[in-house]
């Protein structure tokens, strides 16, 4: 990375955008400038970097004048109405929401999966869902040495998937319950404290909710598989960070446990977690804060010759959300794909 980026973050008070602050810091993110972007209510607010106090602006259409990269994390509706003005002041957006996923000009992108995607970007390169990528990092290596013919995957997902409020509400509840009171939800449907419920995005006609069907059509792209099979239900469970998955996987033909084991520990992203004797293997507990994709408890399917099963946790703020986006970041800027781009019509953000 020879050069310093100007940069801003959309969504800047957030939980998301907390942890890209972090990032940029952490990993050394070249950064000249940054620019911190919100909604009229949380303007004015101040966060830190690098020891310096920043005040948080109200996004307006001036704010990206003079920025080179903008890491959007404030949701899908503010992405799509904030991405054309930000490509035509000549910056690349990574957005962390599902505006533009499924967009065919648009990359979808999982560093340890598919980098050379980031060449075709038009001007957005968007980070897929935190249990999409945490899937990806820990499956692909195996795919990448016999190809998968179906994924059948139940996620644990934690209360830092719906953002901060949420896992106030689950500490907010849990106090309740111990006091004798009931719980109060107002971010998710139910109460979560000592409790667990189906993801509640909209289901579709076949019983479906969209957080399904992301994991389903997402990992098909960043694989270039458009025919594999996937399946998953996602519940949401009484944790406050990282996430965690069971996979089962169909192959072909028989794969060695020994031989996945192996892989996955030298897979780039994957921590290998497992003390068979102690009982040990991935928690979310363990998870949070980590950089890396616990996996563990890998072991042959009994009930398919050619099926394996793994358990994961990951943490969805970090490699779920903000860090796969500053990964992605460092793959533009060591390859010299910031840059301004003119045409802007086909990836749907008039």
């Amino acid at each position: 990375m020879p050069q310093s980026y100007r940069v801003a973050i959309l969504g800047a008070t957030g939980a998301v955008g907390n942890e890209l602050l972090t990032l940029l810091a952490e990993r050394q993110f070249p950064v000249a400038s940054l620019k911190l972007l919100a909604s009229p209510r949380s303007a004015g607010e101040t966060l830190s970097f690098q020891g310096d106090d920043l005040r948080v602006e109200a996004v307006s259409d001036r704010s990206f004048d003079n920025i080179d990269l903008v890491l959007a994390s404030a949701g899908g509706s503010i992405s799509k109405a904030w991405a054309a003005t930000a490509i035509a002041a000549g910056a690349v957006m990574i957005d962390n929401s599902s505006a533009f996923r499924m967009d065919s000009q648009v990359p979808l992108v999982v560093p340890e999966v598919n980098p050379e995607a980031v060449v075709s970007h038009q001007g957005i390169i968007a980070n897929p869902n935190c249990t999409t990528i945490l899937m990806a990092v820990a499956v692909y290596p195996l795919h990448q040495v016999q190809s998968i013919q179906r994924i059948v995957a139940a996620t644990y997902q934690s209360a830092s998937g719906a953002g901060a409020r949420a896992m106030e509400e689950v500490k907010t509840q849990s106090q309740a319950i111990l006091q004798g009171q009931p719980p109060v939800a107002k971010v998710f449907p139910h109460p979560l404290a000592f409790n667990l419920f189906p993801h509640n995005s909209p289901l579709n006609d076949m019983g479906y909710c969209e957080e399904e069907m992301k994991m389903v059509n997402e990992t098909r792209k960043i694989f270039g598989a458009p025919d594999l099979r996937v399946t998953a239900t996602c519940i949401r469970v009484p944790v406050l960070r990282a996430h965690s998955e069971s996979i089962n996987i169909e192959f072909s033909t028989p794969f060695d446990v020994a031989q996945a084991r192996d892989i996955l520990s030298r897979a780039p992203g994957v921590k290998l977690v497992e003390d068979w004797q102690a009982n040990h293997f991935p928690m979310p507990v363990e998870a949070s804060g980590q950089d890396e994709v616990l996996v563990g408890r890998i072991r042959q399917d009994i009930s398919h010759p050619n099926g394996l099963e793994l358990w994961l946790s990951g943490d969805q703020i970090r490699k779920g959300a903000a860090l796969n986006a500053v990964q992605i970041a460092e793959l533009l800027a060591q390859r010299g794909l910031i840059r301004p781009v003119e045409k802007i019509e086909t990836i749907g953000v008039r």
